[in-house]
């Protein structure tokens, strides 16, 4: 596609675009290619609780135990800041990047999420890095909790059987577990998070839906895109013509 010019798209780095979805779905690829794409920042939120849970588990604190949990966030720090590649995340200040994406810290996220006191905590925090706007930030509840007045919504999503087979993909080689096992366990993700009396997984009402099940991964970023460029167009028109 062809890039738009640096004026049409001057707001976009003052907007907010959000994408949620199911685990699986591919919200960090769309989401970086997109800041990338539009100049904004990258700011995955899902690291933000895989780096909670990987506190948790150093800790030896009960993901079950919900006031425990809630007494060590209040001493903890969670940064995201850009890399070359990906976000570089920092937890009380130490780099944790290659540390949260197994298999342990994967599931641990997932537990922690579900209470309430914690999700609270990182909406604040989440709330706190996007205020300025100028970001891609995707989750399980950012158009409808974290950021409900984002300029482009999106919700992606695919069938539970296409977001196994992708996980195992990533999961290398020699993954530890069978593609059946991990479409159960993102089976079970998927209970919890569309279940959970706190934001619960849902599209917001102005969002986007984008299936991903029969696309390839370039249809899936071409449609993004177009997404997002359909979006932002009124609002390049609106503020050539209040400049006129």
């Amino acid at each position: 596609m062809s890039a738009p010019s640096v004026s049409s798209f001057d707001q976009a780095h003052k907007i907010i675009i959000a994408i949620d979805g199911p685990a699986g779905a591919g919200k960090s690829t769309i989401a970086r290619y997109l800041a990338r794409r539009f100049g904004l920042l990258n700011m995955e939120t899902g690291a933000m609780y895989r780096a909670f849970a990987l506190k948790a588990l150093r800790a030896g604190v009960s993901l079950e135990d919900s006031k425990s949990l809630e007494g060590l966030a209040a001493g903890t720090s969670i940064l995201l800041e850009p890399g070359e590649e990906d976000n570089r995340v920092l937890l009380d200040g130490e780099d944790v990047t290659g540390l949260i994406r197994n298999q342990d810290v994967t599931y641990a996220a997932s537990r922690v999420s579900v209470w309430p006191a914690i999700r609270a905590w990182m909406v604040r925090l989440q709330q706190q890095m996007g205020a300025g706007g100028g970001v891609v930030m995707e989750g399980r509840d950012i158009g409808t909790v974290v950021f409900p007045n984002a300029e482009v919504k999106i919700f992606l999503d695919a069938a539970p059987e296409v977001r196994g087979m992708r996980r195992y993909d990533q999961l290398g080689s020699m993954p530890a577990q069978q593609p059946a096992e991990v479409i159960r366990d993102l089976q079970e993700r998927d209970l919890r998070d569309r279940n959970r009396a706190n934001s619960p997984l849902k599209p917001a009402p102005d969002a986007v839906l984008l299936d991903s099940t029969h696309l390839t991964l370039q249809e899936v970023l071409e449609a993004a895109e177009v997404i997002v460029e359909a979006k932002l167009a009124p609002v390049a028109s609106n503020r050539t013509g209040s400049a006129s």
